[in-house]
């Protein structure tokens, strides 16, 4: 059968009020863009009449300006899950506009197939291609785009021609079975392909093919600088040391790392680093820096969810697709993040902190334990399961207001049972064997900034210090308190605390 072709308006006039929408895309790479922007002025138009115009949205991680930015400014997000980095859709979360759902990015598609989060009424996939016989060419991205469009009523396509149809054979698409009839994922090896390219939806269910030009929102981070630098090479200092002494095999082993400045940083530390033999990745995103090292023979192979990179560096690899095509798969999120194939492969998981706290207690998410920052993204997955957890942050932020080392942390995202080594520009704390003391005075003493690290010390003085993890209930949250009231947790006086 021939194909629909209609305008973005068009297609965003079949979304009505209380409909659950799926997303294709992970960041902003492989996102829906020209309808979800139409659908704001139609949310604006309608309360502009006094009528309510909501939808639930769900995705495989972030989504540029032109989703989660523009809806979220039109009062158009009823629900939303999971993870989101755009500045206005966090504003209306912590103003409480918002019901935003924060859970694992492995999870998402087996919650919505199990009936956890209710039906989807329409599905929004961005392609390179599509065909008359159902046939969809992700672009940039896997993100959840499989489960939503085996479970929506209908599907829109936004065929995007800034994404070229030199991506096609790009991904793996495979959905794992539900319990009780799912078996192992037979991933062994980073490369290993298990799924199609495409994905192969009923024709009747497309409803509508939107033609658009539109380039990926990609982001930009900030350049190297000497802080974030120190965090990356004191990684690879500690992987080359692991592996000097037979912890990590002389092969190495596929990393994973998280988004941002200070993940950049560490990747190129460790692409730089010649004591380590070329590696793979099995991750999340894959950043420009990994496309860099990957032209420089420094990494053989990058499995990955989305290509989160800049639009020239985009471009650059579709116009060098012959070379990559061989060292680059993008798959579903749930199959990126699987944390049967994160323990399976043996991968070391560097993931970025908010906090830390004194026994090892990591906050990814929130600031002062209320306000939510993006989520936790795929860094769960990851840690838990990881052969080796490593999380980084500098020590201090905000001009050494804020310390990144807390006696306890404001809010709980990975336990000290998850999480192996704390780096910060000051140094390296390896927890692994370590009871809670031993690994407080590691934490201490190689990860605290030095102004805080005799106020750390102090802390630890209004514990007896005879239970197996000392903690000052009353005082266990007077850094974060300090800052509340003061703005600067340097002021702290835990003399308070001993009355």
């Amino acid at each position: 059968m021939a194909l629909n072709y209609i305008s973005a308006a068009e297609a965003a006039s079949l979304i009505k009020h209380g409909y659950n929408i799926g997303l294709s895309g992970f960041t902003p790479a492989g996102t829906a863009k020209a309808v979800t922007a139409e659908l704001a002025h139609i949310a604006e138009a309608e309360h502009a009449a006094g009528r309510p115009f909501q939808v639930g949205i769900f995705t495989g991680a972030s989504t540029g300006d032109s989703c989660d930015g523009i809806l979220s400014r039109a009062k158009a997000i009823r629900y939303r899950a999971p993870y989101t980095t755009n500045k206005d859709f966090r504003i209306a979360v912590n103003n409480g506009e918002i019901a935003y759902n924060d859970i694992h990015l492995s999870q998402m598609a087996q919650e919505l197939r199990y009936g956890f989060m209710g039906k989807i009424d329409i599905a929004i996939i961005e392609a390179c291609e599509v065909t008359d016989d159902g046939k969809i060419y992700l672009t940039a991205a896997g993100g959840i785009a499989p489960t939503v469009c085996r479970m929506a009523d209908k599907i829109i396509v936004e065929l995007n021609a800034a994404h070229s149809k030199a991506a096609m054979g790009l991904h793996d698409v495979y959905e794992p079975l539900d319990p009780p009839a799912r078996r192992e994922i037979p991933i062994y090896k980073p490369s290993d392909r298990i799924g199609t390219t495409y994905i192969q939806v009923d024709p009747k269910k497309i409803a509508g093919v939107v033609e658009t030009n539109w380039p990926d929102e990609a982001r930009s981070f900030a350049a190297a600088d000497p802080l974030t630098d120190k965090i990356g090479q004191n990684v690879a200092d500690f992987l080359v040391a692991d592996m000097k002494r037979g912890i990590i095999p002389p092969t190495f082993l596929p990393l994973q790392s998280g988004v941002g400045n200070i993940a950049n940083a560490v990747l190129s530390a460790l692409g730089h680093e010649k004591t380590i033999p070329p590696f793979e990745m099995y991750t999340e995103v894959i950043q420009n820096s990994v496309i860099g090292l990957i032209r420089e023979g420094r990494i053989k192979f990058g499995s990955a969810c989305s290509l989160t990179v800049t639009n020239d560096c985009l471009q650059g690899i579709y116009d060098d697709m012959d070379f990559f095509r061989d060292k680059l798969v993008l798959r579903p999120s749930e199959i990126s993040n699987s944390p049967e194939v994160v323990r399976r492969l043996g991968i070391i998981s560097i993931n970025t902190a908010i906090e830390a706290d004194l026994y090892g207690n990591v906050n990814s998410t929130h600031i002062g334990g209320t306000k939510m920052m993006n989520g936790i993204g795929g860094s769960g997955d990851f840690t838990r399961n990881a052969y080796i957890s490593i999380f980084t942050c500098p020590s201090v932020a905000k001009e050494g207001r804020i310390s990144a080392i807390v006696p306890m942390v404001s809010h709980h995202d990975h336990t000290e049972h998850d999480v192996n080594v704390i780096v910060t520009e000051q140094g390296v704390a390896d927890l692994r064997g370590k009871s809670p003391k031993e690994r407080a005075q590691a934490i201490i003493e190689n990860c605290a900034h030095p102004d805080y690290k005799q106020l750390l010390w102090d802390y630890l003085k209004l514990t007896d210090g005879k239970a197996q993890t000392p903690h000052s209930i009353q005082a266990a949250l007077g850094m974060h308190a300090e800052l509340a009231q003061s703005g600067d947790m340097r002021h702290t006086d835990w003399t308070q605390y001993n009355k």
